[in-house]
């Protein structure tokens, strides 16, 4: 077993760690959108609204008294300072002003309209100041933080350090024959206590969620882990040839198909073990047996004057040919059930194969008694291996030869309908139990567990049949009676004359 390397992070070492990324990657997202600019979005949101105001402003300016509505609506539900003025020739004549912000510096601003009036001429008619609350006085001057001169398009944001402020926002709009100045003052709400309370409360929700992150990635681990240790104890139990463990799980829906997975592997495990230790008993007793009567004989022949009569030497040549049949048995299956051996399709007659397989059991008629009744419904063609179909068709009379009963009766019988010819071969046996059948194709599987030898065959004769008529994609079956005999039988497609298949 390969070496566990315990200097590899578990589970919970891991999650732990992948939880601490999704929380950095969050802490930070929230860091960056949240607490670092969050003055930057508030600066933009508060010029996005002054904006706003400004253009429903100037869709009603042609209409005095709903214009009046308007700007009273705003400046006092916004708390915003709004001046409107008409231009006539270098004066600004004032149709509208309101005080929403209630504050007392309104005239020494209503005094600085023409120099934002000049400044927004300069600046493509649209001109924003930032102007600290602490800087009037009587002399009109104005501490200007920032404002957007030479870029008509931007926000002059200023950072969260700045004291109380006030945003100026003046735009002109010009008509065919009038040209009108809307001027707004908004106060600006310092943000730097909200960001330093954000912070404070950033630092500890972060440490809070680094020690639920632990707490979480310790409960799942064990919720993960313990299903998946007691699988690897049972697998360890299963390497070492402990087929009944079983498998397990609970908890979730992966844990549970691997647990089923693992079940059914050492269940077909289990079946493989039988089936090879099976193997091995009937084919180590295959192999000696004539292994050991060509052995006998060859002593008996060497040792004692007389004994090299044609007789011996005729047992010495059975049993080899024998022990080459079930060799060559062995590597026909193994090359079928590989894919090394391929089908090569030709057109044959079906009737014919089976007429002349027929003639190899007549010395087995005449010597032993038995009876083979062959029976037609007419010649067919069929395209196959016609070499893969013989073995078919030898390997299923070997087997009714081998367990009929004791009239040594076997019929084969060929029978044609829509399209298909079906070849059946039937045994007076006893027959096959109802829940081994699906276990007679596999190798050296025995219905009754005692081992007989075969009259002729292998004993791998099922196997092979059920592998090249799969090659085909042909139908096979049985259906078989207690003390009544067995039948096997396979499917292929007619072949007609002019080289379709029905």
């Amino acid at each position: 077993m390969k070496q566990i390397d315990r200097r590899q992070i578990g589970i919970k070492w891991k999650m732990f760690a992948i939880l601490i990324m999704f929380v950095a990657l969050i802490g930070l997202t929230i860091w960056i959108f949240q607490i670092q600019m969050l003055n930057y979005f508030y600066q933009h949101a508060k010029f996005d609204e002054l904006d706003d105001i400004s253009n429903t402003i100037i869709a009603n300016i042609a209409e005095p008294d709903v214009l009046e509505e308007k700007v009273v609506y705003y400046g006092e539900n916004h708390y915003m300072d709004i001046w409107v003025f008409s231009v006539q020739g270098n004066s600004l004549n004032e149709m509208v002003r309101v005080n929403g912000s209630a504050d007392a510096f309104m005239p020494f601003l209503t005094k600085r309209m023409p120099v934002f009036y000049e400044k927004a001429l300069k600046n493509e008619g649209r001109y924003i100041a930032m102007i600290s609350r602490d800087h009037y006085n009587s002399s009109l001057e104005l501490r200007v933080f920032k404002d957007n001169m030479g870029s008509s398009d931007a926000y002059p944001i200023i950072n969260n350090r700045v004291g109380n402020v006030n945003a100026i926002f003046v735009k002109i709009h010009n008509t065919e024959n009038d040209q009108y100045v809307i001027v707004q003052k908004a106060d600006f709400t310092p943000v730097q206590a909200i960001v330093n309370t954000l912070k404070n409360q950033f630092i500890t929700t972060g440490i809070a969620l680094i020690l639920f992150a632990l707490l979480f990635s310790t409960i799942m681990s064990k919720f993960i882990t313990n299903p998946i240790i007691k699988m690897n104890e049972a697998a360890k139990k299963l390497a070492r040839g402990e087929y009944d463990t079983d498998f397990s799980g609970s908890g979730y829906r992966e844990i549970n198909e691997l647990s089923d997975t693992l079940n059914y592997a050492a269940t077909e495990l289990s079946k493989n073990d039988r089936l090879q230790k099976d193997l091995i008993s009937n084919i180590s007793h295959d192999l000696r047996t004539p292994l050991t009567m060509i052995k006998g004989y060859s002593e008996v022949m060497r040792d004692i004057p007389g004994e090299n009569t044609p007789e011996n030497v005729q047992v010495i040549i059975d049993e080899t040919a024998r022990l080459t049949s079930l060799v060559n048995d062995m590597l026909d299956l193994s090359k079928i059930q590989s894919g090394a051996r391929i089908p090569e399709f030709r057109e044959f007659c079906f009737t014919d194969m089976v007429r002349e397989t027929l003639t190899r059991y007549e010395k087995l008629i005449l010597q032993d008694g038995y009876k083979i009744e062959f029976v037609a419904d007419g010649d067919v063609n069929v395209m196959a291996d016609s070499g893969m179909i013989l073995q078919v068709v030898y390997n299923l009379i070997n087997n009714a030869i081998n367990y009929t009963g004791e009239d040594k009766h076997v019929l084969v019988k060929q029978s044609i309908y829509q399209g298909r010819v079906r070849l059946s071969v039937t045994d007076t046996g006893e027959g096959i139990p109802e829940d081994a059948i699906p276990y007679i194709w596999d190798r050296y599987y025995k219905v009754d567990k005692v081992h007989r030898r075969a009259t002729v065959g292998t004993g791998l004769g099922l196997s092979i049949v059920k592998s090249i008529l799969e090659t085909h994609n042909a139908s096979y079956g049985v259906e078989s009676t207690i003390d009544k005999g067995s039948t096997f039988w396979f499917e292929l497609n007619v072949f007609d004359s002019a080289g379709l298949d029905y």
